[in-house]
């Protein structure tokens, strides 16, 4: 499923393509030539990008049913009181690292479980055991060689080793992707991801889509600054320009700096959702651990 994906301007592409380096004009492109915008304003070939009805009739049958299930997994959340945070970035950005910090802050006065995505391995859901919260690990390796997102089927197949109603908060730690992740609705209430300075003033320009979906954008490892050559500010100009408005952290999952503004925007009230409700009582849980393969 994550081999197909449907902008918000109603355009369609799959992540393999059968490129055609053919110019209208009868010209082929050759490397090193100056990468001008084409009639409709875009810069390179886009050729192989063209979406024919079949496809659209796939894609409406794969993101409908993903949206279905999205919103099942919604109500689940709101029906028991639980707030969920989708968190993504770019593989090294911290998501991890950072997550450590925050349950070492949060837990145990916030009730907090995390979905743990991963391609493969139990590597970075061994990192957050014993930490307080209760966490449950999806491996998406089964899917066309490692699919590399959540889609809201697997985030619903790990709901069932999660107490929802002993929860105060969830965390899905999406797989590591600047592409996919951010396409698919898994029934979050909110969106943050992670920039790491070490990335490049260009990231959002490059992949708009992730940074416009985000309500958050943490930029990470900013205790790195001293030491590399990067522009902050053109950064924050290019994030303005794909997503004006959109809130920035300024944080170090290493020292700490920043991460109580992050806890203050996790622990912050939500807008309600119909059938949302908190129980005024709910007990205390003690943290485990579960683990299932995708397959």
């Amino acid at each position: 499923m994550g081999r197909f994906h449907w902008h918000a301007d109603g355009g369609t592409h799959g992540d393999h393509h059968g490129h055609s380096h053919d110019h209208p004009h009868g010209h082929d492109h050759q490397p090193g030539h100056d990468h001008q915008p084409g009639r409709d304003g875009r810069i390179g070939d886009h050729s192989g990008y063209e979406t024919g009805t079949r496809r659209v009739e796939v894609l409406a049958a794969i993101l409908g049913e993903n949206d279905r299930l999205a919103a099942a997994n919604r109500r689940d959340f709101d029906a028991a009181g639980t707030h969920v945070v989708n968190l993504m970035s770019a593989p090294g950005a911290g998501k991890t690292t950072l997550l450590r910090e925050t349950l070492r802050r949060l837990c145990p006065a916030l009730r907090v479980g995390v979905v743990e995505g991963d391609i493969e391995t139990s590597i970075d859901a061994d990192r957050l055991a014993g930490l307080g919260a209760v966490v449950s690990l999806v491996n998406t390796g089964q899917g066309f060689g490692g699919e590399c997102h959540l889609d809201a089927a697997m985030v619903r197949s790990a709901l069932g080793r999660l107490p929802l109603g002993l929860l105060d908060l969830v965390v899905i730690e999406n797989v590591g992707n600047l592409v996919c992740p951010a396409e698919f609705d898994v029934g979050e209430h909110r969106r943050a991801m992670i920039f790491s300075v070490t990335e490049g003033e260009e990231k959002p320009l490059k992949y708009p889509i992730m940074f416009r979906s985000a309500d958050l954008v943490l930029i990470n490892k900013v205790d790195l600054l001293p030491h590399l050559d990067v522009d902050l500010e053109l950064f924050r100009r290019n994030l303005a320009d794909v997503s004006p408005g959109v809130a920035t952290l300024e944080i170090s999952a290493r020292t700490g700096a920043g991460l109580g503004a992050w806890c203050d925007w996790l622990r912050a009230p939500h807008p309600p959702r119909p059938g949302a409700g908190r129980p005024a009582d709910r007990p205390g849980t003690g943290p485990r651990v579960w683990r299932e393969d995708v397959s």
